[in-house]
């Protein structure tokens, strides 16, 4: 069998059997289809001629190149799911990626915002907010709403409207795995929420867009982009009265904690991080916790203990007479 067609059916397999998500299948994917051209530049374009010393190169080339350890880490797993996919399926007699081995990745812990610079980033997105701006009503909402829950950017802006119970204070989620999960939020969030559905959401859903009659080339021809009308099912709207992307939510935070101290990437993560961390800190169970942030193993979750007790290392040497 050609490997392209071995990887279409791989992840045929990763989406239909294995309940994956798409983030995840594709990620698969591109591994897979990094190794088919590493592959076919050694003149193997079949999976029989995926051999250990094949797959073990390619792990080394990505390790000599740079790559980081999770990464590669991350290669020989899907190189592993796919050979012992294609062994159970009977399309190889043995599996080549059984004593393939990688480095394991190594765990760096996440960025944590503390709570005096949550307070004046809310601050300064409440101060914004004030002056009517629909965006920045929205903007404030989700902040707000990430840093209550602790959800996932995906899961964020896959939030339809009548996914947010405003009277129970609670978010029904979809996370990884399409395993659906109910959130708790607090009153601050809720107001937030409330403001931006009754003032913000209305302007940004009748907006329209600057350039709905864009000339385009289509197939040779010219054509006209044509206004769609606004997602009425999307909580959070974004450019073209449409549900706001992934990519506008990281570059929402990127700003906000641009100017601010720490370490680590400065996306919408941080913000799930940082309520995970300030929810152990104020004496959550860890179970709890595990169950807010749909983590399946409670070994993901652990590492926000690591966190708190780093923070409690430190005020435990800033304020110790005998540190």
């Amino acid at each position: 069998m050609h490997l392209d067609p071995a990887i279409d059916g791989f992840a045929r397999y990763l989406a239909t059997e294995r309940g994956f998500s798409v983030n995840t299948v594709r990620a698969y994917c591109a591994d897979l289809a990094g190794l088919a051209t590493f592959a076919e530049d050694r003149a193997v374009d079949t999976v029989d001629g995926l051999t250990l010393e094949l797959l073990r190169d390619w792990l080394w080339t990505g390790t000599q190149a740079g790559l980081a350890r999770a990464t590669i880490a991350r290669r020989s797993a899907s190189a592993r799911g796919f050979t012992a996919w294609l062994t159970r399926d009977g399309v190889l007699p043995s599996d080549p990626a059984v004593r393939l081995r990688s480095p394991k990745p190594g765990r760096t812990l996440p960025r944590v915002i503390n709570r005096s610079q949550m307070q004046e980033l809310l601050d300064r997105l409440e101060a914004a907010a004030g002056a009517d701006d629909p965006g920045a009503v929205r903007d404030l909402a989700i902040i707000e709403l990430l840093y209550a829950s602790g959800l996932r950017v995906s899961e964020l802006v896959g939030l339809d409207v009548g996914d947010v119970d405003l009277s129970r204070l609670t978010v029904r989620v979809t996370g990884k795995g399409d395993k659906e999960r109910v959130m708790p939020f607090g009153v601050p969030a809720q107001s937030a929420i409330v403001r931006y559905l009754r003032a913000a959401r209305p302007v940004l859903a009748a907006a329209v867009p600057a350039d709905t009659t864009r000339p385009e080339a289509t197939g040779g021809t010219m054509a006209v982009r044509r206004a769609a009308g606004a997602d009425p099912s999307a909580l959070f709207l974004g450019r073209h009265r449409q549900r706001l992307g992934v990519r506008a939510v990281y570059r929402l935070v990127a700003a906000l904690l641009e100017s601010m101290p720490g370490t680590g990437p400065a996306g919408p993560h941080a913000l799930r991080h940082t309520a995970a961390t300030h929810l152990l800190d104020g004496g959550a169970d860890l179970r709890a916790v595990q169950e807010m942030l749909g983590h399946a193993s409670l070994g993901t979750t652990q590492i926000y203990t690591h966190v708190s007790a780093e923070r409690l290392q430190q005020s435990y040497r800033l304020a110790h007479p005998r540190a």
